[in-house]
């Protein structure tokens, strides 16, 4: 008989399955003589083979068994460094394991809890019926966000969150439910602080886009005060005409009160020229509400685009915007760039007005800074409507956006100007007001050399037949 090792059997080797002790061997062992050792030779060396089999078949057990061991520790050290609760039931609803942080929310220990019916963990009948069909028999499903309370180690009601998914067998049979919870408290606390970042998060960026509308106002204030210049200029020069044409009409009315002589009232009337001064009080008046109408546009302007807080939106002429925000960076830095105006009369887009104005100042402030070297520096604006889009693009003639900026170019705080030149913040903020009006500004280089800046917005008509938020200033 062969004694080469073989897989452990199922079962332990019994002798008789051998066919050692048959009849014939019995009889021969009772003979006695040679044959009868041989016999007996065989039967030892076959029960020494026997007994090697149930060695093997023994240390593969334990080699099982250790595995099994191992397995069972790994899952129990998880189970209990998990910070949510979590209990195996059976079919029947009773916990057959729970973790450490179940028990320590229980204020009892996880050994203690092992057949306990899950529902008596629940605090309040509540929450019993709203978890009843995590027990229900033959309705195995997945459940989510189930708010329940458990009853704490000092019986007061604590809030948590159930997800529960079936525990099934290798043959897909239900075996029971897994139940993993987390205290709500925790979660809202969470969720606090979420909010909290992101409302100091609007705060920031509110007093960042503030900033940087005062340092736009910082730079263009000479300009704009040149600009306030003049209608105050005009209007105060009307007001002096105007007091000296008062006090002829006062010395005529005087002497018609004082009951004059005909003749002596018309040589008054010749001398202080009362036939002029009344034709010329129409234009005088006229050109004083003209100036004041100005500067009041020009003082309404500034407030609205230095205001903060939000403004409503509403359908604006970017033409308009445009060519108020070139003049003022023209006025304000004393730039000898000619910015040309490829514009419709009227351009419709839907927004805020100071802040879309304030989006065209950045742009063209960094086309003024740009072509700063260049012999003849030149800006063209355009814009058109195309496909329900306001697409507005301002081309300058510098040297262009060095290839490995491009990406960057709206990064907060990203600048190549010198230090003291420029904040960094300009193109990033006009990024984010382009993106908060439902359109996007994209940079890149022309062709023919310099940079394109490219404004899309959704147009007054398009965007004003849906209701939007305002944007956020």
């Amino acid at each position: 008989m062969s004694t080469a090792k073989r897989t452990p059997p199922r079962r332990p080797v019994r002798l008789s399955r051998r066919g050692l002790l048959t009849k014939q061997k019995m009889a021969v062992l009772a003979a006695g003589g040679a044959q009868g050792e041989a016999v007996w030779a065989e039967l030892v060396r076959t029960m020494d083979e026997a007994y090697a089999e149930l060695a093997q078949y023994e240390a593969a057990l334990e080699e099982k068994n250790a595995e099994l061991a191992e397995s069972r520790e790994f899952t129990l050290s998880v189970l209990a460094s998990m910070s949510d609760v979590v209990a195996v039931c059976d079919n029947e609803g009773r916990v057959q394991e729970a973790n450490r942080a179940l028990g320590h929310l229980l204020g009892r220990k996880p050994r203690d809890l092992q057949g306990t019916p899950i529902m008596e963990l629940f605090a309040d009948e509540e929450s019993q019926r709203r978890a009843h069909c995590l027990v229900a028999k033959g309705r195995p499903g997945i459940v989510q966000d189930c708010e329940v309370s458990l009853r704490a180690r000092d019986g007061t009601p604590v809030p948590v969150t159930l997800n529960c998914t079936p525990r099934y067998s290798r043959a897909g049979k239900v075996l029971g439910l897994v139940v993993v919870g987390r205290p709500v408290g925790e979660l809202r606390r969470t969720y606090r602080e979420l909010a909290q970042a992101h409302a100091e998060l609007k705060r920031t960026q509110t007093q960042l886009l503030q900033s940087e509308k005062l340092a736009s106002l910082g730079r263009l204030v000479a300009g704009v005060a040149h600009e306030l210049n003049n209608p105050i200029s005009f209007v105060l020069g009307n007001v002096h005409v105007l007091e000296k044409y008062l006090k002829r009409v006062r010395a005529y009315l005087d002497a018609l009160h004082t009951g004059a002589p005909e003749k002596k009232l018309a040589a008054l009337r010749a001398e202080l020229k009362i036939d002029h001064v009344m034709a010329d009080l129409d234009s005088l008046l006229a050109g004083t509400v003209e100036g004041a109408e100005r500067t009041r546009q020009i003082v309404d302007g500034l407030k609205r685009f230095a205001a903060p807080g939000r403004e409503p939106e509403e359908a604006v002429d970017l033409t308009e915007v445009l060519r108020r925000a070139a003049h003022w960076v023209e006025r304000g830095t004393g730039t000898k760039m000619r910015v040309e105006f490829d514009l419709p009369g009227e351009l419709r887009a839907w927004g805020s007005a100071s802040q879309l104005q304030q989006v065209a100042v950045n742009i063209v402030q960094n086309a003024v800074d740009a072509t700063a070297s260049a012999a003849s520096p030149r800006l063209r604006v355009s814009g058109r409507v195309e496909r329900g889009t306001v697409r507005v693009t301002f081309h300058d003639n510098g040297p262009g956006v060095p290839a490995e900026h491009l990406a960057r170019v709206f990064d907060p705080f990203f600048t190549t100007k010198s230090v003291g030149k420029g904040t960094g913040l300009g193109l990033s903020i006009s990024y984010g007001i382009a993106e908060r009006h439902g359109g996007r500004l994209a940079a890149a280089n022309h062709p023919d050399g310099g940079a394109v800046f490219t404004l899309t917005l959704p147009t007054g008509a398009a965007a004003g037949a849906r209701p939007r938020k305002a944007a956020s200033a």
